[in-house]
C-alpha cells in the first residue's frame, strides 16, 4: 500500500488579531499531531486558512499530490464561508468536516468575551458547513470531542472509505479473455464506471498467460511452493498440481504487476492452453491484496481489491463470495457461500489447507489444487456494485457469518455460512429487488457506514439492508432514488 497522507485545513480569519492565530496554528498542529499517533493514517497539519487564496491554493495543492487521501477542515473561530467557495468547488479528493472543539469544558472561572472570540467552532462550523451544503458538497460530517475514541474510530473509518478513493481512481483489472457466456450481471459500461471510479478494465489474450508461464523456472516455483508450505496445511500428496498453481500464480503475478493491475478476472470457459483453472494461484494471489472475479466479473474484481486496501493494514479481511444454496429449516435459516476454487485465505477460520479434487466444470485436464476451509464467524457484509442502465448502484447487505453448522465432508472447498439481516428470507427478497448480483465481495472489516462514504465520493447510488429493512420500505426507496438518479 502506498503510504497515504490527510490534510488537515483550518479555518478562522484576521479579525482576531495575530495572537489569537498563533494560538489557533499551535493547537492544529498539536491536534494533528496526538491524532495522528491513533489514526490508522498521518494528518499532516498544511494551513491556518484565512483567505480564498490560501484555501484555494491548499485545495489545488491536494488535487495533484497522489499521497493526499482526503482532507480534513475544521473552523476554530469564525471562519466567513463566502472565502470557502472557490476552494471547495475545486476540490476533488474526499472531505470530512471535523465539527470538534480544541478545549472539552466550558471553563466556569476563565470564561470571558477573549475566550468566547478564541474558542467559537460552534459558531464557526456552522457557518462552514452551511457553504458545502449550499455547494452540494459530497461529504462526511463527525461532530465530537476530539479526544474522544469514538471520533477516532469515525474519523479512522473514514480514512479507510477515502484510502477506497485513492484506490479506485488507480484501478486497474486485468481480464483473462472475457466473461462467462449470457451472464447479464457481470456485463456493465465500461466507459461509464472508468468515468465515475476511475477504473481501466481491459483484456488479455489466455495465450499471452501461457507465453508467460513457459517462462516460469523450476527454481521459481520451488520457492513459491515452500512459501505455500509455510502458509498452509498440505493435505495433498499430488505435487505437480501444486506446483502447476505455482507456475499459473507467478505469471499471473508478473503480468499484473508489469501492467500495474490490482486486479484480474477469468473464466472456466476459456482456459486455452492451461491444465487447470486457478485455484490456489488466485486464493494466494487474493491473501496478497489483488481483487479477484469468477467468470469474468470485472466489478467484483475490482472491489474486491478496494474492500482489502480499506481493510486494517492495507489487506483486511474481504474476498470473493458467491451466493451457492439455503439452508432453509425454521430458526436456522443461513446461507451458503463459496465457490468453485477461488475464496480469499484472509476469510478463514483456522489454517487452510491444500487440496487437490476432480473440477466437474469446466475445460480442465488435471485436477486442480484449492484452498479448503471453513469460514471465520462474526459480522460482516456483502457487497455488490451494479450497473443499472445509465447509473451504478452498490448494495450492501449486513450479515452474520458463523461457524458452519455442519461438517460437510464431501464439499472440497473453501466456505463460508452466514445469516442475511433483517432474517434470510427477507434479506434474499431486498436482495433481489434491489437487483444485487450473485457475486459479491464478503467483508469482516469494512462497514455499511464506510461503505456509503465510500459511494458518497464516487457519486453513485447507494443501498443498505440491513435489521430494519423491509421489502416495502426498500421498494418505496429504489422508487425515489430511480426519480433522483434519472435527474442527476
Amino acid at each position: 500500500m502506498k503510504q497515504y497522507e490527510f490534510w488537515f485545513v483550518v479555518g478562522s480569519q484576521f479579525l482576531y488579531g495575530s495572537e489569537v492565530l498563533e494560538i489557533v496554528e499551535a493547537r492544529a498542529r498539536e491536534m494533528a499531531a496526538e491524532l495522528s499517533k491513533v489514526l490508522p493514517y498521518p494528518l499532516v497539519y498544511k494551513v491556518t486558512a484565512k483567505t480564498n487564496k490560501e484555501i484555494t491554493d491548499v485545495v489545488k495543492e491536494a488535487n495533484y499530490r497522489d499521497e493526499c487521501a482526503g482532507i480534513v477542515t475544521w473552523c476554530h473561530t469564525f471562519s466567513p464561508s463566502k472565502m470557502w467557495i472557490n476552494g471547495l468547488a475545486a476540490l476533488q479528493k474526499p472531505y470530512c468536516h471535523l465539527a470538534t472543539q480544541y478545549n472539552k469544558e466550558i471553563p466556569n472561572d476563565e470564561i470571558d468575551m477573549d475566550f468566547m472570540n478564541l474558542n467559537q467552532a460552534a459558531h464557526g462550523d456552522r457557518e462552514h458547513g452551511f457553504i458545502a451544503a449550499r455547494l452540494r458538497m459530497p461529504r462526511k460530517v463527525i461532530a465530537g470531542y476530539w479526544q474522544d475514541e469514538k471520533v477516532h474510530k469515525r474519523l479512522s473509518d473514514w480514512m479507510k472509505a477515502a484510502v477506497g478513493v485513492a484506490v479506485s481512481k488507480q484501478m486497474k483489472v486485468m481480464r483473462f479473455g472475457d466473461n462467462m457466456r449470457e451472464v447479464a450481471v457481470t456485463e456493465g459500461d465500461k466507459v461509464e464506471v472508468q468515468t465515475k471510479l476511475g477504473w481501466q478494465v481491459n483484456t488479455w489474450a489466455v495465450g499471452d498467460l501461457v507465453k508467460e508461464m513457459n517462462k516460469v523456472t523450476e527454481a521459481e516455483v520451488d520457492a513459491l511452493v515452500a512459501e505455500y508450505e509455510a502458509s498452509y496445511v498440505m493435505a495433498t500428496d499430488n505435487l505437480y498440481a501444486i506446483r502447476y498453481q505455482a507456475k499459473e500464480e507467478i505469471a499471473m503475478k508478473k503480468m499484473l504487476d508489469r501492467e500495474g493491475c490490482r486486479a484480474f478476472t477469468n473464466t472456466f470457459q476459456d482456459l486455452y492452453g492451461m491444465e487447470q483453472l486457478p485455484g490456489l494461484a488466485s486464493q494466494h494471489l487474493m491473501a496478497q491484496g489483488y481483487g479477484y472475479g469468477g467468470e469474468g466479473d470485472w466489478k467484483v474484481s475490482a472491489m474486491t481489491a478496494i474492500l482489502k486496501a480499506m481493510g486494517e493494514g492495507g489487506n483486511g479481511a474481504s474476498g470473493f463470495m458467491e451466493d451457492y444454496t439455503y439452508h432453509l429449516v425454521e430458526g436456522q435459516e443461513y446461507s451458503l457461500g463459496a465457490h468453485m476454487l477461488e475464496v480469499c485465505p484472509s476469510l478463514a477460520a483456522d489454517k487452510p489447507r491444500i487440496e487437490t479434487h476432480h473440477l466437474g466444470i469446466g475445460m480442465n485436464e488435471k485436477d486442480p489444487a484449492r484452498l479448503v476451509f471453513e469460514g471465520k464467524a462474526g459480522k460482516g457484509i456483502v457487497v455488490s456494485l451494479v450497473d443499472m442502465g445509465g447509473r451504478l448502484r452498490l448494495i450492501v447487505q449486513d450479515i452474520e457469518a458463523v461457524k458452519p453448522i455442519m461438517p460437510m465432508p464431501n464439499l472440497p472447498v473453501a466456505r463460508v455460512m452466514w445469516r442475511a439481516l433483517p432474517d434470510l428470507t427477507t434479506g434474499v427478497e431486498c436482495w433481489i429487488i434491489a437487483g444485487g448480483a450473485h457475486h459479491t465481495v464478503l467483508s469482516y472489516d469494512v462497514t455499511a457506514e464506510q461503505m456509503r462514504d465510500w459511494a458518497r465520493m464516487m457519486d453513485i447510488e447507494f443501498v443498505h439492508i440491513g435489521a430494519d429493512t423491509t421489502p416495502e420500505k426498500l421498494e418505496e426507496e429504489l422508487l425515489v432514488k430511480d426519480l433522483v438518479w434519472k435527474l442527476k
